[in-house]
């Protein structure tokens, strides 16, 4: 099976559990997912089955958006509500104005500076953060260039936040959530959070693993999975006839006058059939980036 399927991912799942959930219910090796999902956040998780899993390199930048909640008063290890509290509940938080939430909220809007929680797969010395966070080691995680496009508070209620944000990949809300409650003084932690868009993907794309399992058996995956033609919009599309569909095979490049202006181009056989992406390499010559068409999941899985 080649696909593009969303998973709406539940709460207590790494996305590697998710991941190997559905390897089993389609009985298919070569499964990956478009980015990690925290265990505690649930939401928008595509998964790339069988030969698409060589579009995941054109979905490292995607943008997410995000809803979720911020508890503040007290922080904890992992910056969210799993960890174990670092700081006493502070009666303080009551003197703090929604006005003044409003306020620090817009400061963390567009290009920032943002250290990554120490519970996190960000790499130390080729070790995963949160391997040396559990057995309580440093973690001397640096800080880095993150962008958060817009940063709404929803509504505050007692000691809660609840917000909506778009960001650039690599941004962690959890961090968001710390370095509030670090500059307000009170201490804070993300409660909650749900990934209702990521890439073109959003939450109405999306299934649960129950439904995901119920149309395996049932044969209707193909009513679950992501229409080729609507992946990569940002790429256009051309359909092939059997020359063009025989050139891209053997890894030839093709001539697409038509697109002379594209730095890249979806090349499709029939409707749905996605069999290539190509880059233009000269004027109006176009080489194709990656082929999909004829190659078996399992060669794929090997790579």
């Amino acid at each position: 099976m080649n696909a593009v399927l969303i998973i709406d991912k539940p709460a207590g799942l790494t996305s590697h559990d998710v991941v190997n959930r559905v390897r089993r219910i389609l009985q298919e090796r070569s499964v990956g997912h478009l980015g990690t999902l925290d265990p505690m956040a649930t939401g928008v998780l595509p998964l790339v089955v069988g030969s698409l899993t060589r579009l995941a390199q054109f979905y490292i930048a995607s943008e997410k958006v995000y809803e979720g909640v911020i508890r503040f008063g007290f922080s904890t290890d992992t910056y969210d509500a799993e960890g174990e509290a670092t700081s006493s509940i502070e009666s303080s938080f009551d003197r703090i104005s929604e006005a003044k939430i409003r306020e620090l909220a817009c400061r963390f809007r567009g290009v920032i500076q943002q250290t990554p929680p120490p519970f996190s797969a960000k790499k130390i010395h080729g070790v995963p953060a949160y391997k040396l966070a559990r057995k309580k080691q440093e973690v001397p995680l640096q800080p880095v260039q993150v962008e958060i496009k817009e940063f709404d508070i929803l509504q505050v209620e007692g000691d809660r936040a609840s917000f909506r944000a778009r960001v650039a990949s690599g941004t962690y809300m959890r961090s968001v959530a710390h370095d509030m409650g670090q500059q307000l003084g009170c201490g804070a932690h993300l409660e909650s959070l749900r990934r209702t868009v990521a890439g073109e993907f959003e939450l109405a794309d999306s299934h649960t693993l129950q439904q995901l399992d119920s149309a395996s058996k049932t044969g209707r995956l193909d009513d679950l999975s992501i229409h080729p033609r609507k992946l990569l919009p940002q790429f256009p599309s051309v359909t092939a006839n059997d020359e063009m569909a025989a050139l891209i095979a053997c890894g030839r490049s093709l001539n697409l006058p038509e697109l002379s202006r594209a730095p890249q181009v979806k090349v499709f056989q029939g409707q749905r059939e996605l069999i290539a992406i190509a880059t233009r390499i000269a004027g109006t010559l176009f080489h194709p980036k990656i082929v999909l068409a004829g190659e078996p999941a399992t060669q794929t899985a090997k790579r």
